[in-house]
């Protein structure tokens, strides 16, 4: 989609907004499974692209463990933008048409240069935290890091507190002003015409007017995302569609209740 052609306005709203409380998530998760077993062949073929790659990745860096662990995780900073086709999956299930991979090609042979601004930002973000991470696991490890098992051992059970703690309090430092500026952002970008800071401003007004659900929310993010990569990162061709349609359904609470305010064309 072109900032010029947005997806049409879904019809059928209820009359209420849902409540966005603690359990606002799980009810997310809930509508993203619906639409997931719904029309089940866009989600599993983007999930199953993402699981190629992962186990591309751990194939080729299967003895740089130093380097694998900044990936693995960085995978969290980009799969948003990866998975924004699926958005107008969702977007078409709530008028009640079912949709192939067609629609999803066509927002990204769109040329949205939003979204692919959007997108460089996030692969910069996302590679700036590849590196650093490998930099601080290769300089401050007391041994080469080059299995799970070593990370293990020298870095998430090492006797003395520092490398851990450090890693995971960078991580999340970088992590979370990504997760705010995109969670609203991106399926804002994909349905309508607002502009790609204004978009990012609405994801942070989202963010800061319920800082509980959202941190709920994301944690449940890096949990499913973990669970999938655990089992042999197959466990990625459900989570990853399940999360992207379960953010359209976030979005969409949150536009409902007036807290974001998206340009319609």
């Amino acid at each position: 989609m072109s900032a010029s052609s947005p997806l049409p306005s879904a019809t059928g709203d209820p009359p209420g907004a849902s409540p966005i409380d603690a359990a606002a998530p799980l009810r997310w998760l809930r509508l993203g499974w619906r639409d997931y077993r719904t029309n089940p062949l866009p989600g599993v073929l983007h999930g199953g692209l993402m699981a190629l790659f992962g186990l591309i990745l751990l194939i080729a860096l299967r003895d740089a463990f130093w380097l694998l662990a900044g990936a693995l995780t960085g995978f969290l900073i980009i799969a948003p933008v990866l998975a924004s086709g699926l958005y107008a999956v969702s977007a078409h299930l709530e008028r009640g048409e079912k949709v192939c991979c067609a629609e999803v090609a066509r927002l990204w042979m769109s040329g949205d240069r939003r979204l692919m601004s959007f997108g460089l930002l996030l692969g910069l973000a996302g590679t700036g935290w590849v590196l650093t991470s490998a930099a601080l696991i290769t300089l401050w490890a007391p041994a080469p890091i080059e299995r799970p098992l070593d990370f293990l051992r020298h870095v998430i059970l090492a006797p003395d507190v520092g490398l851990f703690e450090v890693w995971l309090l960078l991580g999340a430092w970088l992590a979370a002003p990504v997760f705010a500026s995109s969670v609203m952002a991106l399926p804002m970008l994909v349905a309508t015409p607002t502009p790609l800071w204004q978009a990012v401003g609405e994801s942070w007004r989202a963010v800061g007017s319920h800082p509980v659900v959202m941190g709920v929310w994301a944690l449940c993010i890096v949990a499913l995302v973990a669970l999938g990569m655990a089992l042999a990162m197959v466990g990625l061709m459900v989570t990853v569609p399940v999360l992207a349609y379960a953010s359209w359904h976030a979005y969409r609470d949150f536009e409902r209740a007036g807290v974001i305010r998206p340009l319609r064309g």
